[in-house]
């Protein structure tokens, strides 16, 4: 049993620095906790369905800010970032064309510089509106952006600034944690991309 102090000055001393500790590992906790949030995630809000079905209307997403540090946005990609026309406001959609491709949208599929063969896209919501758009000359150090809502989509086709630059990129969509739980992180893009056999 710990002998309590005779000394009334001793036990202020020990119980101030107890409180300093305490106060000490909080203001430490905050700090992590900040720089994590400003530095390391994003935390975020998706109000609309241009993601469905990969990413749920009224969910949220956790992006990670240092993807792109050492390395650059791959195409299948789901990327948060400033949205070209006001950067504000903050997008979440699909990496689609990259920086020197022309991207070429006919009967609503997806073609790579002049490929006779459109990107398959298996997470689609549905089949895409027999529509076209483009070509779009993707400039270097930017990207075309598309949701995987593409019949409700406003992306990149809509905008009056098409491409999103690479600093405008805030991160890369690791999960989905609310309404439910889905993994993104280790997304492969789907057999089918005439120019690469693995991203």
């Amino acid at each position: 049993m710990q002998k309590k102090s005779e000394n009334p000055a001793e036990e202020t001393t020990s119980i101030g620095k107890e409180l300093r500790s305490w106060l000490l590992t909080l203001g430490v906790a905050v700090l992590l906790a900040f720089a994590i949030g400003r530095f390391v995630i994003m935390n975020s809000s998706v109000p609309t369905g241009s993601m469905i079905p990969t990413i749920s209307e009224h969910s949220r997403v956790i992006a990670n800010r240092l993807s792109y540090l050492t390395e650059s946005p791959e195409r299948g990609d789901i990327v948060i970032f400033k949205f070209p026309d006001d950067e504000s406001v903050y997008y979440v959609k699909r990496v689609i064309g990259l920086p020197g491709e022309t991207v070429t949208i006919r009967d609503g599929l997806v073609y790579i510089n002049d490929s006779d063969t459109p990107l398959s896209e298996d997470y689609l919501a549905e089949e895409p509106a027999a529509l076209d758009f483009g070509p779009y000359e993707v400039p270097e150090d930017s990207y075309l952006m598309l949701g995987d809502n593409r019949n409700y989509s406003k992306d990149s086709r809509y905008w009056e600034n098409t491409y999103v630059s690479k600093d405008a990129i805030i991160g890369k969509v690791l999960v989905q944690y609310y309404p439910s739980f889905t993994w993104y992180g280790d997304y492969e893009y789907a057999a089918g991309d005439p120019l690469t056999e693995e991203e």
